[in-house]
């Protein structure tokens, strides 16, 4: 399985399914953008193609970064790209200082406070897409 694979499926699993009573939220996670009309019920097929071309984008966003750009990707898509680069972190893998893993596995919290499954997400994230 490739890595985005891995990225796609891990992003499914801790995401889920989203339906109506998740709005702004659709199909895997997406957050509904100004003017865009996406049916908070669309199909498995029609959530997992918005995920993979979400994801794409984010890839692109952060191409400079070679191999880390899924790994950032992958986070951005749950927290925001502005989180991310605005983080000590980013600035570290700018300066090129790689040795991230507690910076990365801090995006822990949802409301100030630390969340076990966010937790658990950002570790198996860490494990499956970050490349020594």
């Amino acid at each position: 399985m490739s890595r985005f694979e891995l990225a796609v499926a891990c992003i499914k699993k801790y995401e889920g399914l989203h339906g109506p009573k998740h709005h702004p939220y659709v199909g895997y996670g997406h957050k509904l953008l100004p003017g865009e009309k996406f049916s908070p019920r669309m199909t498995e097929r029609q959530a997992d193609a918005l995920l993979r071309s979400d994801l794409r984008k984010l890839c692109a966003m952060f191409r400079d970064f070679g191999r880390d750009s899924l790994l950032l990707a992958a986070l951005a898509y749950n927290v925001g790209c502005g989180k991310v680069m605005k983080s000590r972190m980013y600035a570290k893998m700018r300066s090129g200082n790689r040795n991230i893993y507690r910076d990365y596995v801090d995006f822990k919290r949802w409301n100030g406070k630390i969340v076990p499954s966010i937790e658990r997400r950002r570790k198996m994230e860490y494990l499956l897409l970050f490349t020594p």
